[in-house]
């Protein structure tokens, strides 16, 4: 019997689908390589379902005969192993991202003599439709706690957007350049207070955290990272963990300082000194024994470079951290050059055990996503963007009604109505 190769994402299965597996079972028996998670993060969003729950979906689907892992979007690997006589797939990939990916099959079937076949493309099927309407529908807790651990899995760097409110909350979740796109939303408490004109002072009105928070879960469905601050005393702090994984909050970071702070909206920081090591751990288990699954995560922000204590104590205090059960560490500094993170990051990788790498580059900002994968960061806080290009903005506009008393000189500044609330769900 002939053999067919099929290579599916089936995250969303739809007739296109099996209008794809019915053409190819009718010209022998079909082996579809289902893309791993990591495939498809390459070069679209993280799929909602999982790889073992996608291939229970397909291997239930009439005319499927096997399945294997396809663990890249390049189908050549797979084909070369199995040298089918067919492969089959829609004609919708002769453009776009998967162009290449087309041809490359193409070469290599010649290798064996074996054929494309390409039925024509599933008419009023749309997975941008598809996505669009499982968004509106929403998420539950549980399902939005677990795709940050999931994106940790997949994605070379994981990208997070600042966000102090719903509509910021939504621009993090819709906005996308080509095949790329956040990944989820990060809540600073310096953003968070900055926009509601409050001190950065760490627990002082948390219920009006929590109503930030809330707004930021209503309107999207992306993970969530809290900025925990220092996470208070102990029992404060599993107070907070026990809240946030009830809530769905996929990770709170908290930082080895002690004492309060406010931010330079209303002043210079009040002086702050690092915690002690044994003090921090003992935190950090008092939040592990705290949650109630393992899709929560705790990350240690490590101060060391930020109070110029050096690379060194930076990495003895990460590795007393994993130890102690931090999920992963957040390394920061306020150089305005990537140097000693990039020193840090190359010493963290002599580590016995380690853990996924947190960066923020708010000051040492020329260094690009490439440059911080390859330092072996896997996350990427954009940590308060979204606030500053907002200031600027509605000071021009707010200047210029008064300087022209007349809204229509301060128009240049500002978007359409309409368009804002095009974001919004059952927005008009």
């Amino acid at each position: 019997m002939k053999k067919v190769y099929v290579g599916l994402s089936a995250d969303l299965i739809h007739p296109g689908h099996l209008n794809i597996i019915n053409t190819a079972k009718k010209l022998g028996e079909v082996t579809v390589g289902l893309l791993t998670d990591k495939a498809i993060a390459s070069y679209k969003r993280l799929p909602f379902l999982s790889y073992e729950q996608r291939k229970i979906i397909v291997e239930n689907i009439k005319g499927v005969n096997y399945i294997i892992a396809q663990e890249t979007l390049d189908y050549v690997p797979n084909l070369r192993k199995l040298k089918p006589d067919f492969v089959v797939h829609g004609d919708d990939w002769k453009t776009g991202v998967q162009r290449q990916t087309r041809q490359r099959v193409i070469d290599a079937l010649k290798e064996w003599g074996g054929e494309l076949v390409e039925p024509s493309y599933t008419k009023d099927i749309s997975s941008t439709k598809l996505n669009a309407a499982i968004k509106e529908v929403g998420t539950t807790p549980q399902l939005r706690m677990k795709q940050f651990r999931r994106a940790l899995e997949s994605k070379p760097i994981v990208r997070i957007l600042e966000a102090h409110n719903g509509l910021t909350g939504l621009i993090a979740e819709h906005t996308k350049v080509e095949n790329k796109e956040f990944d989820g939303t990060w809540i600073s408490s310096l953003t968070d207070s900055t926009a509601k004109g409050k001190p950065d002072i760490e627990f002082v009105d948390f219920t009006s955290r929590m109503n930030t928070i809330h707004e930021i879960l209503e309107a999207t469905t992306k993970p969530i990272i809290l900025d925990g601050d220092t996470g208070g005393v102990s029992e404060h702090f599993s107070f907070m963990v026990k809240t946030l994984e009830r809530l769905g909050v996929s990770a709170v970071i908290i930082e080895d300082k002690i004492g309060l702070k406010k931010n330079s909206l209303f002043g210079t920081d009040v002086q702050q000194t690092q915690d002690s090591v044994e003090n921090f751990c003992h935190k950090i288990k008092i939040g592990k024994d705290a949650r109630v699954t393992e899709d929560f995560m705790i990350i240690a922000r490590v101060e060391s470079l930020i109070l110029k204590k050096g690379v060194d104590d930076a990495l003895i205090r990460a590795n007393a951290y994993i130890k102690a059960g931090a999920d992963a560490i957040m390394i920061h500094s306020k150089e305005k050059e990537p140097d000693e993170i990039l020193e840090f990051c190359k010493r963290y990788q002599e580590l016995e055990t380690k853990v996924p790498l947190v960066a923020v580059p708010s000051t040492y900002n020329k260094i690009t996503e490439k440059e911080l994968i390859n330092a072996g960061i896997n996350v990427v806080i954009y940590a308060n963007h979204m606030l500053r290009s907002a200031y600027p903005a509605m000071i021009k506009t707010a200047r210029k009604i008064l300087e022209h008393e007349r809204a229509h000189e301060a128009e240049e500044h500002c978007m359409p109505i309409k368009e804002i609330l095009e974001l919004i769900p059952g927005g008009k």
